[in-house]
């Protein structure tokens, strides 16, 4: 889906319609959750924080989130999907890949059923969706940038290596700026300069990661499409007026992250092996500690361990800005819907031909 919060604001008020968006908190703290393309052009994005997106572009329009009703729509989207094909991967609210391989329309071709796709939706939800076609998972994420907003593009087996070695490596689904810039220092920019690598080298300065970065950099994916995808973690954080620097105050503000957390449990029946405490400081330098226990069976276990995480660093060498609370390890319970909807299509025909709207 295109700036899917924000569309959805700027359809159901007109007002904003052709104005710069941003849907996310406008305090000084605040954080944007999406950013309409109007307010892309004066560089504001995701994840930035309010303040800097303020400055960027004065004429910006803060509008609170209203998660339900992206939930709603991102369930209607969902159906439209199971229309074509049972087989649906969802990454997000906005965000799923699609494997089409026998798609229950019998549409011959993945373009098609992508157009048709898009089509209904725009119909259903006056909303625009973005789509890519390819033959993997990791080919068709790149497809569906490539024409956004409102476009769709194709990856054929016979363009896929070519396609990759043009690509900077920044552009690479999973490299963040982090392994961006020691790629770059390690000299690859681009895809070609990581398949020009050996696997051994890869493997060396990229750990568990060195594997797939050598695969994708030759266009080779083999991860499936999986319709039950298992939720590994649930976790719950927040970002605080004023800087923390007491415990008491500190311990507190757990105590609704971790009701959040547990009202997860709760709903799903699953329960969690490991406990992970997130602390960003007022300079934006981040520190997780985890603790593993056999099962955390209630509430009270979780607040537990939480807390004592915090305590056992205490003091910090600085205030605090951010607190989270997750719990990962999980088991039991129906958790194979994880946060729904751009979409992936794979058509194994020969190959996968896979679909991010």
């Amino acid at each position: 889906m295109d700036a899917f919060y924000a569309s959805e604001e700027q359809r159901g008020n007109p007002d904003l319609r052709g104005e710069p968006v941003v849907v996310g908190g406008s305090a000084e703290r605040g954080v944007v959750a999406a950013a309409s393309y109007e307010a892309r052009k004066f560089g504001v994005r995701s994840v930035m924080a309010s303040i800097t997106a303020k400055r960027q572009c004065p004429d910006l329009i803060f509008v609170k989130p209203r998660f339900e009703v992206y939930k709603a729509i991102s369930r209607q989207i969902r159906e439209i999907f199971a229309e074509h094909t049972p087989i649906i991967e969802p990454l997000s609210l906005d965000e799923a890949y699609l494997d089409v391989t026998e798609n229950l329309q019998g549409i011959p071709l993945a373009r098609d059923i992508a157009s048709r796709i898009r089509e209904t939706i725009k119909a259903e939800t006056d909303l625009n969706a973005s789509a890519g076609i390819s033959y993997n998972k990791f080919l068709a994420k790149l497809a569906s940038d490539h024409r956004k907003p409102n476009g769709q593009f194709v990856i054929s087996p016979e363009m896929g290596p070519a396609f990759v070695e043009r690509l900077p490596v920044g552009k690479f689904r999973g490299i963040g700026p982090a392994t961006s810039a020691k790629m770059n220092a390690l000299g690859i920019f681009t895809g070609l300069d990581m398949r020009n690598q050996t696997l051994e080298f890869m493997n060396a300065n990229f750990g568990k990661s060195g594997a797939y970065y050598y695969w994708i950099s030759r266009g080779v994916d083999e991860r499936p499409v999986r319709a039950n995808r298992i939720r590994k973690s649930v976790g719950a954080e927040n970002t605080f007026s004023a800087d923390l620097i007491e415990f008491e105050t500190m311990a507190a503000e757990l105590e609704p992250l971790v009701d959040k957390v547990w009202r997860h449990c709760k709903s799903t029946g699953t329960r969690g092996r490991t406990v992970t405490l997130k602390v960003k400081f007022a300079d934006f330098e981040i520190i997780t500690r985890s603790r593993s226990v056999y099962s955390i069976a209630n509430r009270s276990d979780l607040a537990q361990l939480a807390t004592s995480l915090l305590k056992d660093n205490m003091p910090l060498p600085k205030a605090v800005r951010l607190l989270g609370v997750s719990l990962s390890s999980l088991q039991g319970g129906d958790d194979a819907r994880p946060p729904q909807l751009d979409f992936g299509i794979l058509n194994r025909l020969g190959h996968p031909l896979s679909i991010p709207l």
